[in-house]
């Protein structure tokens, strides 16, 4: 008879795992995922962290106003307050600057570190949060603020701290990359792709935070922070929007082979050098605005809601990040990311990170930045007029790279129509080229300056 061999049944091993219990400020789109994700995958979060991640409330100003998510109702809780003094981590995903930041500002003087998808207030108030942090042992992580689900800000903050980064550029908001993406392949002004846009969830109602470029230049300000290790706040970035960009400037950049982007640009500018003569001394420029870019260059493939970050730095060269850069679950995926770095940490007894500036560059304006012009006229169908224009250029030393002319209306030079000149200029100072627009739109055979558009990449 063979004996019958049997599995023996597994020890009960008793999880002592150390317990953090996780407040939840906002259950909107992306709140409502992070917490999904919290009670859903607990036993893997608690794996990969070290610790089980309790959720133990979510604050919300409705506690009985449907979720995306079906969550327990008790979790709910209008008392935000008294959740954040009862929590180890905190995650706020209010939005706006108040309450999230005297909430975030709550957690981080009892020692709790806070986990946050709000760049307006990081914008504004970023040095003196990442500050309070740093003297109460804190950690303040912000994936989520910046390009949904890409990860950017630990690349920056981690992997790239022993570079020297010299540039970062990118397209950071998803609505007006498909806007500008529907422009370019459908043809279609403006307004329609907007519209398109809000019916596919893609834009707000009121959109203005993201056609004027204001989102962009939320995270541009981040970006730049961590990238140069110096203070920069909203109020240093320069900002223009798409609402200007017409489908005539969209078929223009296509005949020349190029794509109109809304770019967020941070980069190091010299200003000078140092006392002794060997060192460059070096400011900072922060800037957004729709920007010509070639077809081959890589941020001209990223389309429809997509965002990229471009990062340059002296070692390591050239580095793309590429992903989804909103919507609920990509975003959340960036929010468990940091909550889980944030557990080991505390698991660990390890110090918080801290994002203090470590120098305070200058500030560049505009007008000393470099860079190329496409500049668009309608002008006099008459003779003379090009070189009446060009002679403007050249007073003004900027050289023109590229020209192209459309007749509109009656025979070519016969005086009766309208012409539309489209100049690319070679790389200048921004304020010559400030000053020779001003001065070709003062010219009586000119009608009027149709666009200004700088220009990337060429």
């Amino acid at each position: 008879m063979t004996e019958t061999q049997t599995r023996p049944e597994p020890k009960t091993v008793p999880d002592d795992r150390k317990v953090l219990r996780v407040a939840l400020l906002g259950c909107g789109t992306v709140g409502s995922q992070v917490a999904r994700i919290l009670l859903e995958d607990a036993e893997a979060l608690a794996a990969r962290s070290g610790a089980r991640l309790e959720l133990v409330g979510i604050a919300v100003r409705n506690p009985e106003a449907k979720r995306d998510v079906d969550l327990p109702r008790e979790l709910f809780t209008a008392d935000a307050e008294a959740l954040v003094d009862s929590a180890d981590l905190v995650v706020e995903l209010m939005g706006g600057i108040e309450p999230a930041r005297s909430l975030i500002l709550r957690a981080i003087r009892k020692g709790a570190s806070v986990v946050t998808g709000n760049k307006a207030l990081l914008a504004q108030d970023g040095p003196a949060l990442f500050e309070e942090a740093d003297r109460n042992n804190a950690e303040l992580s912000f994936e989520a603020a910046v390009a949904g689900a890409i990860p950017i800000i630990r690349p920056i903050r981690e992997s790239l701290s022993g570079d020297h980064i010299t540039r970062v550029l990118g397209i950071v908001n998803g609505t007006t990359n498909y806007i500008l993406d529907q422009m370019d392949s459908t043809g279609a002004q403006f307004a329609d792709a907007l519209a398109e846009a809000q019916r596919l969830g893609y834009a707000e109602a009121d959109p203005t935070a993201d056609v004027e470029g204001h989102d962009a230049a939320a995270k541009a300000a981040l970006l730049a922070t961590l990238a140069f290790h110096t203070p920069v706040s909203l109020d240093d970035v320069r900002c223009q929007g798409i609402t200007k960009v017409s489908a005539d400037d969209i078929a223009a950049a296509k005949d020349s082979g190029l794509v109109i982007k809304l770019l967020a640009i941070a980069e190091l500018v010299r200003v000078g050098q140092s006392e002794s003569g060997k060192d460059a001394v070096e400011g900072t420029s922060v800037r957004v605005h729709p920007t010509l870019l070639p077809r081959e260059h890589p941020l001209a493939a990223v389309r429809g809601a997509y965002n990229a970050v471009f990062v340059e730095a002296e070692n390591a060269g050239q580095l793309m990040f590429y992903g989804a850069g909103a919507g609920g679950r990509p975003t959340a995926s960036a929010v468990m990311g940091d909550l889980v770095s944030t557990a080991r940490r505390v698991v660990a007894g390890a110090p918080g990170r801290t994002d203090t500036a470590t120098r305070k560059l200058p500030m560049v304006g505009v007008d000393a930045i470099t860079t190329s012009y496409s500049i668009g006229l309608e002008v006099a169908d008459q003779p003379g007029v090009l070189s009446r224009v060009a002679a403007v250029f050249a007073d003004h030393g900027v050289s023109i790279e590229a020209m192209r002319q459309t007749i509109d209306g009656g025979a070519p030079g016969a005086g009766d129509g309208r012409a539309e000149l489209r100049f690319v200029t070679h790389p200048a100072s921004e304020k010559a080229l400030a000053e020779t627009v001003a001065d070709i739109n003062n010219l009586d055979v000119v009608e009027s300056v149709t666009s200004v558009l700088r220009v990337e990449g060429v």
